[in-house]
């Protein structure tokens, strides 16, 4: 291996240390939990709060460590890899070529933001190093025959305008067999033979040249390297809702990365794009089975990127992420209801990892992230439990005189024994804990770069804006979060269609049309608290008010003129407007779709076949021959 090739040292020790500390801050505040709930004795409904209680609390603090970690290895300008310093240089041996796949799989898509996307992208590409070579290749599996016309009009124009810039290729597939996982498949037993590595692209994604370059760079040090994941910041929101998570992605998620490679190491996880792949590793190791059983939690592997990162792990593989690169950007959707949709087909996909957990053969944190991403939705149905089994167990403590003679030959009563003083104590740390990251990026931010959020009076002022407005729509996603988990489970499926990345005002009606349910519940909660105990109504604000301010939070949150008017302020603003990268900057959307043409053809097909992995027997556990190398960790 190159000497340049970043090493990654103690990586068991790096997971034991975490996982200790994750458990004994969980056990810490279970044990809290506990004593502030034993008061002569534990009813089953207080059992059960403590039980959802340390699920919630484990995620927290989880998500603390991480962050903690991340805020340090960024203030320090360490690798989270090899904790070295972070130095950017050639890494591939001297006299070495490649040649990588700009692959963009498309479904139905915005033909011409699409073309628009992949135009900056590639002709940011100019100034290759020698020994790198770059083509596009788009692979439509759309079904609607006039999105597929515009389609071929568009790459037709597209090659013409890229030419002496980037190769471009674009093929259509009849079937959409397999989805996206099906597409990027039926790519490789085509043409991936032609292609060292793939850099697998969304139709909103924009990657910047340099970014690119230093991917392959890397793939080409690191013979044992699969897949390498970059941390996609969204970009180009002009709603508020779009802006605030804009704002949040570019000041908290790469020093949350950060801390979660430190431990992830060699076993990271895969986001589905804005990474790049090694077709032969990809081919021989990531062919999806169907599962068995009726969808939804049968049929094809939806959220497909957690298993293939997992198999490529499984086949001995490393799988990292690569935190300190600027130049990798999504777009996401606009307002909280298609923000919705998508976590609605998210949830179906990530619920059937719990199917795979048992997988032979598979890393431990493979294992962790199938886990942990269906938790993810799965806690917020878990917090609704904790929410409604606490009010039931208030209501009877209010509503239920206590006893305090349990005989008729007592002479003195048994009074009630207080609780220890242990309650703000939880409280506190809870919040802090939660906030923690914010707090850590929010320095991080003070400290480095500050201008780029428009100076620090504003970066504290948009920190705080954008906290606020998570905290209000948090109850809201509960819900929706709760329903889709529950609808899941029930059997309910989902289409798999493409999202909505337009920005867009949502009028009253329809805001008020999904949320009017959740408002009602909210105002019931509120009104059945507050008679009959008002202390609890006041601790269970944060809930009810953001569930009856529902359809003015969704109608407010998808203004543009809001959105708008804050960037004038100066508020919310992110690296990417007041440092627009070229590859940001120079997009331009045409405004009408080019006339009816052909594209040229794609390059010959070398066929090869891409065997279909199997859960219950035994993976490739061994890593990928490399003389003179260590097996991966």
């Amino acid at each position: 291996m190159n000497a340049h090739t970043p090493e990654v040292p103690w990586p068991r020790l790096r997971r034991l240390c975490v996982g200790l500390a994750i458990a004994a801050t969980t056990a810490l505040g279970v044990w809290t939990m506990f004593r502030i709930l034993y008061v002569e004795g534990i009813s089953p409904l207080e059992m059960a709060i403590i039980g959802l209680f340390a699920i919630t609390f484990g995620w927290i603090t989880m998500a603390f460590w991480s962050a903690l970690i991340g805020f340090v290895l960024n203030l320090t300008g360490r690798d989270p890899l090899s904790l070295k310093p972070r130095h950017s240089y050639p890494m591939r041996p001297e006299g070495s070529r490649s040649r990588t796949a700009l692959v963009m799989p498309i479904h139905n898509e915005d033909v011409l933001r699409v073309a628009a996307g992949l135009e900056a992208t590639c002709k940011d590409l100019d100034d290759l190093p020698q020994g790198i070579e770059v083509e596009a290749f788009v692979l439509s599996d759309s079904t609607d025959d006039e999105v597929v016309a515009e389609e071929k009009a568009a790459m037709a124009e597209l090659q013409r305008r890229l030419k002496g810039h980037c190769l471009l290729h674009y093929r259509h597939r009849d079937s959409n067999a397999g989805r996206k996982a099906g597409n990027l498949g039926d790519f490789c037993t085509r043409w991936g033979s032609h292609y060292d590595y793939m850099l697998v692209i969304d139709a909103d994604s924009l990657m910047s040249g340099t970014t690119v370059i230093e991917l392959i760079d890397e793939m080409m040090a690191n013979p044992r390297l699969g897949l390498l994941q970059t941390v996609p910041i969204p970009v180009r929101q002009d709603s508020l809702f779009g802006r605030a998570n804009q704002f949040a992605a570019a000041l908290y998620s790469p020093m949350l990365a950060s801390g979660l490679s430190f431990w992830h190491a060699t076993a990271a996880n895969y986001f589905g794009h804005n990474a790049i792949i090694r077709v032969d590793a990809f081919t021989d190791a990531c062919g999806l089975p169907e599962l068995p059983g009726k969808p939804p939690l049968g049929g094809d592997i939806l959220s497909h990127d957690f298993v293939e990162a997992a198999l490529l792990r499984r086949a001995g593989w490393q799988v990292r992420m690569r935190t300190d690169l600027g130049g990798s950007f999504e777009e996401m959707p606009s307002h909280i209801l298609d923000y919705a949709k998508r976590d609605r087909r998210w949830v179906q996909g990530n619920l059937q990892h719990m199917r795979l957990l048992g997988g032979r053969g598979l890393h431990v944190l493979s294992r962790l992230h199938f886990f942990f991403g269906a938790l993810a939705y799965l806690s917020s149905l878990v917090w609704l439990a904790i929410l409604v089994i606490s009010t039931i167990d208030a209501l009877i403590r209010a509503l239920v005189p206590t006893n305090f003679f349990t005989s008729s030959s007592q002479l003195f009563p048994d009074w009630p024994i207080a609780p220890p003083n242990l309650i703000m104590p939880l409280l506190i740390g809870t919040l802090g804990m939660l906030l923690m990251p914010k707090v850590l990026g929010l320095v991080l931010g003070l400290i480095q770069k500050p201008q780029a959020y428009g100076g620090r009076a504003r970066l504290v002022a948009s920190m705080l804006l954008e906290t606020l407005f998570a905290m209000l729509i948090a109850p809201l996603m509960m819900v929706f979060h709760s329903r889709f988990v529950i609808q899941v489970l029930s059997g309910r499926t989902v289409a798999w269609d493409p999202q909505s990345r337009e920005g867009r005002a949502l009028p009253w009606k329809e805001a008020f049309r999904h949320t009017w349910l959740w408002s009602l519940i909210g105002a019931l909660w509120a009104l059945v608290t507050w008679a009959f105990t008002p202390s609890f109504f006041i601790w269970l604000t944060p809930v009810w008010l953001g569930l009856v301010m529902a359809a003015p939070l969704v109608r407010w949150s998808s203004s543009l003129t809001i959105g708008r008017a804050l960037r004038r302020a100066g508020l919310l603003l992110v690296p990417s407007e007041t440092r627009p990268p070229a590859v940001v900057g120079e997009l331009r959307v045409a405004e009408a779709p080019p006339p009816p043409a052909t594209p040229a053809a794609p390059p010959r097909e070398i066929p090869r076949e891409m065997p279909v992995q199997s859960f219950r027997e035994h993976g490739t556990d061994s890593a990928p021959e490399v003389s003179g190398e260590k097996p991966v960790d």
